[in-house]
């Protein structure tokens, strides 16, 4: 079995390498001239493609799905963000085609941890009262969405617990980062940050290769599946191969 990745930059690429580095056969394809990938020239490739990570724009998420699934595919992971507008259409399609997809706006198991660490951070925040939320992004000049797919999930955690809103986001757009979050929780006596920062784009590529590994472990349910439930199960499993601490004797 291989995977295509839809989507030939710094990202899309980054997947491949990771692919083949564990010496699976992956294919990498650009953004083609009619603006829509033919589905024939999806299942050209040996072995049988049974993955697609859509690591493109946020534009052509829901066309690539569509040839995908009429490729024959049934396994998806979507690592491009912004197409929240056409989130309803694609979990259609999916649901239509008994098809599953891996979604997050953010692949990194370290952003899986730093959101969670921002939603208990907020809920502790929120209790003991008096601490104002903010949240600052910056990215590479050429990034389109404003702010980032993680900004938005990161006022999605925290406004269940201190208001804020997406329209509150600090947006810089400079230079070649690939990726830094700050989040903020301020009173009038200190201030609590937490700090992501992506040096590169190994940490999102290793997501999508657990993404892609959870797909192919069992049939999963038609529709879209939250990058969350992906690392509960990978947790869990990791902790029920660890080895028991020995007992320690009685003083």
């Amino acid at each position: 079995m291989s995977t295509i990745i839809l989507g030939d930059g710094p990202l899309g690429t980054a997947i491949e390498a990771a692919l083949r580095a564990r010496g699976e056969p992956a294919t990498i394809r650009g953004r083609p001239r009619s603006g829509r990938h033919d589905p024939r020239n999806l299942t050209r490739t040996e072995p049988t493609v049974d993955v697609i990570v859509d690591a493109s724009r946020a534009e052509a998420v829901l066309a690539n799905v569509e040839a995908g699934l009429a490729a024959g595919c049934r396994r998806f992971v979507i690592a491009t963000t912004g197409w929240a507008d056409d989130r309803a259409a694609v979990a259609s399609r999916l649901r239509g085609s008994a098809a599953a997809a891996v979604v997050a706006p953010n692949l990194a198991m370290g952003a899986a941890v730093f959101l969670r660490l921002v939603e208990e951070a907020s809920s502790l925040a929120a209790a003991i009262g008096g601490f104002d939320p903010s949240v600052v992004e910056w990215h590479r000049r050429a990034k389109a969405d404003r702010p980032s797919g993680t900004a938005r999930e990161l006022v999605r955690r925290i406004a269940p617990h201190l208001p804020i809103a997406v329209v509150e986001v600090a947006v810089v757009r400079s230079g070649a980062m690939p990726g830094l979050h700050l989040v903020g929780l301020d009173s009038p006596s200190e201030t609590i940050e937490l700090r992501l920062t992506a040096r590169d784009r190994s940490g999102y590529a290793a997501g999508a290769l657990a993404a892609i590994d959870w797909l192919r472990a069992q049939p999963r349910q038609p529709g879209l599946h939250p990058f969350d439930t992906v690392v509960d199960d990978l947790i869990a499993a990791r902790r029920h191969a660890a080895p028991e601490s020995p007992a320690q004797p009685a003083a």
